[in-house]
């Protein structure tokens, strides 16, 4: 039996990718993310999390504020640093070092992210408007409805983008026999 790469690392595969993301849709704090992939032996500490976050390999966290009287507030990560963790690890394993891990899919990356901003503020700028002309007396309903229709379809847009460019980040790193199209 040959193991790829992922197996052999004790990394996850695209079916326990696609779990975390259906079961953890508020997001993951960093601690939780470390321990899932300590759990399968695979070297992460939170120095190496930090890093990867300021090399801009990780998206930063939001601030969430804890249930209860003094508890503060906890940084919680969109869910999909876990697929690009793999994916780092991954890459590392192929013998790429961070530098070039971080010009394979951070450009990339950081345009989907810049897009996804955009996108946010223009249905926010969206909602506003149907707020205005609801106050005004105007039947809204439609309109929320569709607009409500198009953030859904946005945001499966950046999902399914986001999926695509760690594809192409793997497929970029790994040779292609010259009887394949190399």
């Amino acid at each position: 039996m040959i193991l790829t790469i992922n197996q052999a690392a004790g990394l996850f595969n695209a079916k326990e990718l696609e779990e975390f993301e259906l079961g953890l849709p508020e997001g993951v704090s960093s601690q939780h993310v470390i321990s899932l992939f300590q759990s399968r032996g695979v070297k992460l500490s939170e120095a190496t999390f930090r890093k990867y976050v300021q090399l801009g390999l990780l998206p930063t966290s939001r601030r969430v504020g804890r249930k209860g009287k003094h508890k503060g507030s906890q940084g919680v990560y969109p869910v999909s640093v876990i697929r690009r963790i793999n994916l780092i690890k991954s890459m590392m394993a192929q013998d790429m070092t961070l530098e070039e891990i971080h010009d394979s899919f951070v450009a990339v990356q950081n345009s989907l992210e810049e897009a996804e901003a955009a996108l946010n503020e223009l249905f926010g700028r969206m909602r506003g408007r149907i707020e205005q002309l609801k106050m005004n007396g105007y039947l809204t309903k439609p309109l929320t409805t569709e607009l409500g229709k198009i953030i859904k379809s946005a945001a499966r847009l950046i999902e399914k983008t986001e999926k695509v460019s760690s594809q192409l980040a793997v497929v970029g790193t790994t040779p292609v026999p010259k009887d394949q199209g190399g």
